[in-house]
């Protein structure tokens, strides 16, 4: 009871009739407003739920009942004491979590479960409020991949994405994706009136609401606008791809990206071959063209992934970052340098050694040659490297430029011998430089030697080496077109597109939460999954409950939980109506409807049971086999 009649203690109806013990409690005097609330609006939460009755005079607390009920109640006592003095804010519902948890007789304190501080901003602390919001933060820490199951109100999204801000500002990934599927619209949100950004906010709100209670309102923009934080519909987040007929370089040669099927083999990035694991049609997309210094092009869709470095990348001798195609236009100088360089082969292309009617280096030294044969340029790359030298030793030179130094060059005795000269030096990994219809300047690989003879080698080695640097030089609208996109098995997502570009479909180093993933179908949550790049994380949250897609289709996350239990490093955090942070009712609302449905399916179960209902259904379904 409170302190309103502090020489009288009436034994409430709670306390037993047997042998009754009583125990003082002194607490520090500091925190006792703390504990009480305003108005002992805490201490009214605790009269209702402590087994002893409790009675506060001062700093000194009175608890009378038996022995297993005192000894219960000062556990909660001292719980909420050291909540208080941790500095955590105490109120009437973590006073019930507290109680709740300790009932429950789980090992763990509600004072370090209720005061694990994620992320804090404006004197707004964010924290789990339960034990299963606890082990849910904490398996974020420790899974790759997590789903948060529950009802509403049990806090899924807001501390995934809590855990998210806390990431990227710790520096662990260097992206936030936030998506959700809009089933509302079919996905088909191009039937809405109103621009995109109109069309789509309605089912991105939540998610831009919890990130304005985490971040300054003002940075969320210019974070989107550089593509440090992308929120998308699933439909729009999947869209990155290339047009069915860009090439892409597979041990075979260049294929059209259309043609792929899983199983099959293109080139990664260290020139050997790699699996496709994953083919997923877009649709129809806005298409650009990426152009290089060095005039290599191809296309893809605005949302493509690059892997790229920038100039301060390099100096300080870090990784590449992945940006967007749409993220980098406008954006390609610095000063007057290229501000975007991409990643080059680590080796050459492994093709296959296949025999060759004539020795590549006397066939490169031929001076009516106009053309390299095919059987020579799908080759061993000492075949190629082989052809290159004849090539240059015949008509290769090291020339000297006013004001831009030393250039290996290569004059051609016709276009197609140029292009076949640039396609041995960017398969060796190398680069070219095309002015001229029948001149290359070339750059090569370190420990790549051009020439045989001996008067051009030593002049190549007395120019000095310049390693082959290949920069985005121009991203150019060019119309809509029907996409793919694939996965590759390879380490670093990377494969050779064309011109021997590099470019990737995966995504690395972020931290991705899909919302409301019950609304997914089986094969959008495959493909989502499967997108999963090195160093990121993901946390999909959902309630199995609360499916909405049309047509009866099945929920591609009750499909997850069924097909990913108990493979290492995806943990299933499954949070119930005592989990609820909303209004008391929720969780009342919550337990209600589940009542009701478990009874619905036990009448369901107790009709099958009846003959003559099964005797029905067997005959209407040996109708439907007829």
């Amino acid at each position: 009871m409170s302190d309103d009649n502090p020489d009288v203690s009436t034994p409430t109806s709670r306390t037993p009739a047997g042998r009754s013990v009583t125990a003082n409690v002194e607490i520090s005097p500091e925190v006792v407003f703390g504990l009480l609330g305003t108005s002992d609006v805490n201490l009214r939460t605790l009269e209702q739920l402590l087994p002893a009755d409790i009675h506060v005079r001062g700093n000194q607390v009175t608890l009378t009942g038996t022995p297993a009920d005192v000894a219960a109640s000062e556990r909660v006592i001292a719980e909420l004491v050291e909540l208080v003095g941790r500095g955590t804010p105490l109120t009437p519902d973590l006073v019930r979590h507290s109680v709740s948890m300790l009932s429950e007789g789980t090992a763990e304190s509600p004072a370090d479960v209720l005061s694990l501080d994620i992320i804090s901003r404006r004197g707004k602390t964010i924290r789990p409020k339960t034990l299963n919001q606890k082990r849910y933060v904490d398996a974020i820490d420790n899974h790759t991949i997590v789903f948060g199951l529950g009802p509403a109100g049990t806090g899924k999204t807001y501390l995934a994405m809590a855990k998210a801000v806390q990431a990227l500002q710790s520096k662990s990934v260097n992206r936030i994706i936030l998506t959700r599927p809009a089933v509302e619209a079919g996905e088909r949100l191009g039937f809405l009136p109103g621009t995109l950004s109109e069309k789509i906010d309605p089912y991105l709100r939540p998610l831009y609401d919890a990130l304005h209670d985490m971040l300054d309102p003002e940075s969320i923009p210019k974070l989107m606008a550089a593509g440090v934080i992308e929120v998308a519909p699933l439909a729009y987040m999947r869209g990155r791809a290339q047009p069915l007929s860009t090439r892409v370089l597979t041990p075979e040669g260049f294929r059209p990206i259309g043609d792929l099927e899983v199983g099959d083999e293109v080139i990664a990035s260290n020139g050997a071959p790699t699996e496709v694991l994953g083919v997923y049609p877009q649709g129809f997309k806005d298409i650009v063209r990426v152009t290089t210094q060095d005039g290599a092009s191809t296309l893809c869709s605005t949302d493509h992934l690059w892997s790229v470095y920038t100039r301060s990348d390099r100096r300080r001798d870090k990784g590449p970052r992945v940006l967007t195609a749409k993220e980098m236009i406008g954006n390609l100088r610095a000063a007057h340098y290229h501000r975007y360089e991409l990643p080059l082969l680590s080796s050459p292309v492994a093709f296959d050694d296949r025999p060759v009617p004539l020795d590549p280096y006397e066939l490169g030294l031929m001076p009516e040659t106009t053309f390299v044969p095919v059987e020579y340029l799908y080759n061993s790359a000492q075949v190629r490297l082989t052809v290159l030298q004849g090539l240059l030793d015949r008509g290769g030179d090291v020339v000297t430029l006013a004001g831009r130094g030393d250039r290996l060059r290569y004059v051609s005795t016709s276009e197609r011998l140029r292009d076949d000269v640039t396609f041995l030096v960017q398969s060796l990994g190398g680069v070219t430089l095309r002015d001229d219809p029948h001149v290359v300047d070339i750059h090569l690989p370190d420990g790549l030697v051009p020439f045989r003879l001996a008067c051009k080698s030593e002049k190549y080695s007395a120019a000095g080496y310049k390693a082959p640097k290949r920069y985005i030089d121009s991203i150019d609208e060019v119309g809509t077109e029907e996409a793919v996109c694939i996965r590759v098995a390879a380490e670093d997502s990377l494969y050779v597109t064309e011109d021997f570009l590099l470019t990737h479909n995966t995504l690395n180093d972020a931290f991705i939460i899909l919302d409301e993933a019950q609304n997914t179908t089986g094969e959008q949550m495959k493909m989502f999954l499967t997108r999963l790049g090195f160093g990121s994380k993901v946390v999909v949250t959902g309630d199995v409950t609360q499916v909405d897609l049309p047509g009866g289709a099945q929920s591609g996350l009750m499909a997850a939980t069924r097909i990913l239990e108990g493979i290492d490093d995806i943990n299933f955090s499954r949070l119930t109506s005592q989990d609820v942070v909303r209004h008391r009712l929720v969780a009342h609302i919550v337990d209600a409807y589940g009542r009701a449905e478990e009874s619905e399916r036990d009448g369901l179960r107790d009709a099958d049971r009846l003959p003559g209902n099964r005797a029905a259904r067997r005959a209407a379904s040996h109708g439907r086999r007829s």
